[in-house]
């Protein structure tokens, strides 16, 4: 068994908040890890950026993927969210719950 842990990076705690718990409410996810902001660096529009974000860790299963990726994009404030789909293998007991808790 396989589960997909789905990585974005949100502009504040507050929106990494926001589509945790929309994807959780809608049992597209399991789990939400939300962890302490970070800083990156990038290139957006011509010019080198940095920022402060938080990036956000999204556990369900792999038949969920594009569902939740669809959500995420809904509710991501940001125009270009990123959105990194992992597959994962995991021990038998966590996979049971991630299927338990993203079953209707």
């Amino acid at each position: 068994m396989s589960m997909t842990a789905i990585l974005t990076n949100c502009p504040d705690e507050a929106a990494a908040d926001a589509i945790a718990e929309g994807l959780i409410l809608a049992r597209l996810a399991a789990c939400a890890n939300r962890y302490a902001p970070i800083r990156s660096l990038y290139h957006w529009q011509g010019t080198v950026a940095q920022e402060s974000e938080v990036p956000l860790l999204l556990k369900t299963r792999p038949e969920l993927a594009d569902r939740a990726e669809a959500e995420i994009r809904r509710l991501h404030p940001y125009d270009c969210p990123p959105i990194l789909r992992i597959a994962m293998e995991a021990n038998a007991d966590f996979l049971d719950w991630i299927r338990a808790e993203t079953s209707g």
